[in-house]
């Protein structure tokens, strides 16, 4: 099973330029791998797709959940056709047909990117021919269907291609509204005359849509909603006046050079000014509503109605995020009341999921004062404490799904939980009165994660399931007993090939930290495991706020590359660090604040040590550690603080310098400059280069518009200052996935996999 030995590279490949000789091995690479030696190639995986799951296209319940609609490949030929099933008896309809959806002007059909139906579904709205617009395909084409006059037309009349966003129907299903070049639109589906209603949109103004970091780091693209009687439209407006560019090169796709320049804010710079207003849907002036405070130092994370036309549900957020004001708005006025106050000594999320039940004077809400994120239903009418617990106990909700109810607010919250195990996701219901106990849904034979995409009125919902080796099963279920009534996707083609092909032992365990914090991880041992033999060990890391490495589900083509490295020879491990995304409470969260880099790379140490304390079969002198954008900085972190534990690392698309990050994130979770300075350089894993001792193989996409190819420029200049020697490979163009452009996911991968071989040989 071992491998050829892979040649030493030369001084000066091992410096900046391995990318030009890393994969220059015709019988040794790592991606060209006989099966004689492991059970798949890494273009097995990356390139052949051998291994893909079998994804369920996009799925829309019908508003009376009379069925499902999904996309399917029209059997006439080219191009797909939206069906409907019926969710007990199966029965398949096509509602449109790839006909139907073909224009006059063309020979093939639209290809389908996203769909909508009016809510009488008596129309349907296409996105087509999509391109990014910052790190999401939002830009694109927008037709609509008349299913019972058969007429298909593009919106936006003459406008450019793949240039308008976030069309949508009003609830009428009458008019369609869209953004355009940061301006917004009404059109008439009737007379198919179009309506231009705010008209300062422009480089530095925004309306409808947002810049880089509010989409990235609050997840706001689509920035208007239509009121429930379809007279008025709120929207957000950005101006990114005075923010700072950030400015990325492109070396490669013409002859000389070529810019891209966006407002991009890092810590401590100007943010962009939000504000919210409201508009009539027929054109006119804009309300503005009154918020308190410099706009540049707050943000407005949401905004919807409050489940009537006259008034908007704001939630307002100071820089600091250790505030969040919940802020009724009058629509005619512009005037707010606070309704909610949720603080913290570190910082507050938003709810994502607010939803309204009699008619309006009811929503839920979910908040972290007892300590753990819990939903709750606030009551306008209320006297006294308008907020009432709907749920309790040492335990976090992860997501509320839907709530249905009565018009006298009779009804259920159905939402996802896991109180025995973090690792795990269940669906829950609780009475919206709050006077009973939640109930799982959920039966116990399905260990694992459990997700549900529910209909509107409770009764069906398509659950996917999936756990750590076992890929995503759909299935077609009622509520509340959990019937399965239709297999949609089982993915079976791909378990008999992970039965054929995955040859690794994936176990959970816990280990403790110094202070006795129990820590979650997973260890993944090689075919034909020997206890009396020494291994050497892979970590896997990613340790920040936006994730979680240990969970009971799928986990793709990460877990077969490991899965691959064991078949190498190695045992692969991760752990969750305190302050990773896990349903552990808030003050496991919020362990981490101003302490990223120092306290999480210590439990990683930690759980280090406790492993090698257990298992006597790991090599200590053979410990390597990756990770990915976050991961790659806490490996970094983990290589200069703690070299006598971790000899090989690979980082890639890190944060060396946390003052390089933007500002809404790394100032949620670093603090405030100039007050944080002395924190941000202690934490940020630039300021300890001068302690490598280990391996290290650095990579980084020059496309990277998230985080940028200047934080590892100045890493290495930093190596390099201090007389340390690493590698290097940049990715040109490639963004932060580092996955665009023919090969490149292979390469990567490839790369990866004989750095680890070369460096820590099994």
């Amino acid at each position: 099973m071992a491998l050829k030995r892979i040649a030493t590279l030369t001084l000066a490949a091992s410096l900046l330029v391995l990318g030009c000789q890393a994969t220059n091995h015709t019988t040794t690479s790592a991606a060209n791998q006989t099966h004689g030696e492991t059970s798949f190639s890494l273009a097995d995986l990356y390139q052949d797709g051998y291994f893909n799951t079998a994804s369920v296209p996009a799925t829309r319940w019908l508003e009376d959940g009379s069925g499902y609609t999904t996309l399917e490949q029209s059997k006439r030929g080219q191009g797909k056709s939206i069906v409907r099933y019926h969710p007990e008896t199966g029965q398949r309809t096509v509602l449109v047909s790839a006909q139907q959806l073909t224009p006059r002007s063309q020979t093939e059909a639209l290809t389908i990117a996203d769909y909508q139906w009016s809510s009488d579904a008596s129309k349907l709205l296409i996105f087509t021919n999509t391109k990014r617009s910052w790190r999401t395909h939002t830009l694109g084409d927008y037709w609509v269907l008349d299913r019972a006059s058969n007429e298909l037309f593009k919106l936006g009349g003459n406008a450019p291609a793949s240039s308008l966003q976030f069309a949508k129907f009003d609830p009428q299903g009458e008019r369609v509204a869209y953004v355009q070049q940061n301006n917004m639109y009404v059109q008439s589906l009737h007379s198919k005359q179009i309506s231009q209603l705010t008209f300062d949109g422009g480089p530095h103004t925004i309306n409808g849509t947002f810049d880089w970091v509010n989409e990235e780091e609050f997840g706001l693209r689509d920035g208007f909603r239509w009121s429930p009687d379809g007279q008025h439209i709120a929207y957000w407006q950005v101006d990114t006046t005075d923010v700072p560019l950030f400015t990325m090169i492109d070396n490669v796709s013409e002859l000389y050079p070529t810019l891209t320049q966006f407002p991009y804010p890092k810590v401590g710079e100007t943010n962009s000014a939000l504000r919210v207003g409201v508009l009539p849907a027929s054109g006119g002036d804009t309300t503005w509503v009154q918020l308190p405070g410099d706009p540049r130092q707050h943000y407005i994370v949401r905004m919807d109605w409050a489940g009537n036309s006259d008034s908007l549900l704001i939630q307002h957020m100071n820089r600091a995020q250790n505030t969040l004001n919940v802020f009724l708005a009058d629509r005619a006025s512009g005037t707010t009341e606070r309704l909610i106050q949720e603080k913290s000594n570190a910082w507050v999320e938003q709810v994502d999921d607010v939803r309204f039940f009699r008619n309006g004077q009811s929503f839920t809400w979910q908040s972290e004062r007892s300590g753990y994120r819990h939903l709750y239903r606030y009551d306008a009418d209320a006297s006294g404490n308008k907020l009432t617990a709907l749920t309790q106990g040492n335990h976090d909700v992860v997501q509320l799904l839907e709530i249905v109810a009565d018009d006298a607010g009779n009804g259920y919250a159905y939402y996802i939980a896991s109180p025995e195990s973090p690792l795990q996701r269940y669906l829950f219901r609780v009475h919206l009165s709050g006077n009973s106990a939640p109930e799982r849904l959920t039966p116990a034979s399905w260990e694992g994660t459990n997700g549900y995409q529910i209909a509107k009125d409770g009764r069906y919902a398509i659950h996917t399931y999936s756990r750590m080796g076992v890929p995503p099963q759909t299935r077609m279920v009622s509520l509340p007993n959990h019937q399965v009534l239709q297999s949609i996707e089982l993915n079976g083609e791909l378990q008999e090939r992970l039965a054929q092909r995955v040859t690794n032992t994936t176990e959970f365990f816990q280990v403790e930290a110094q202070d006795g914090l129990v820590l979650d991880g997973y260890v993944m041992k090689p075919k034909n495991f020997d206890a009396s033999k020494k291994y050497p060990l892979i970590m896997f890391v990613y340790g920040e706020p936006w994730g979680q490495t240990v969970a009971d589900r799928w986990l793709g083509h990460l877990w077969l590359w490991h899965e691959y490295m064991t078949q190498l020879g190695f045992v692969v491990a991760s752990v969750d660090n305190r302050g990773t995304r896990s349903p552990r409470g808030q003050a496991w969260r919020h362990s981490i604040y101003k302490q990223l880099g120092i306290v999480t790379v210590r439990d990683q140490a930690d759980a280090l040590k406790g492993m090698l304390s257990r298992w006597s079969w790991l090599d200590g002198d053979r410990v390597g550690i990756w990770g990915h954008s976050g991961g790659g900085s806490q490996t970094l972190n983990a290589l200069f603080r703690y070299p006598q534990l971790f000899h090989v690392g690979i980082a890639s698309a890190p944060v060396p310098d946390l003052r390089l990050y933007d500002t809404i994130y790394q100032e949620r979770y670093s603090g405030l400059l100039p007050a944080d300075a002395a924190s941000y350089e202690a934490t940020s894993a630039i300021t300890h280069a001068k302690n490598l001792q280990g391996e290290l193989l650095l990579i980084h996409g020059t496309g990277d518009d998230n985080v940028h190819y200047q934080g590892s420029e100045r890493l290495q200049d930093e190596l390099i200052r201090h007389q340390k020697q690493f590698r290097f490979m940049a990715y040109p163009n490639r963004s932060h996935s580092i996955t665009e452009g023919e090969g490149t996911s292979l390469h990567f991968r490839t790369l990866m996999a004989e750095f680890f071989l070369e460096k820590l040989s099994p």
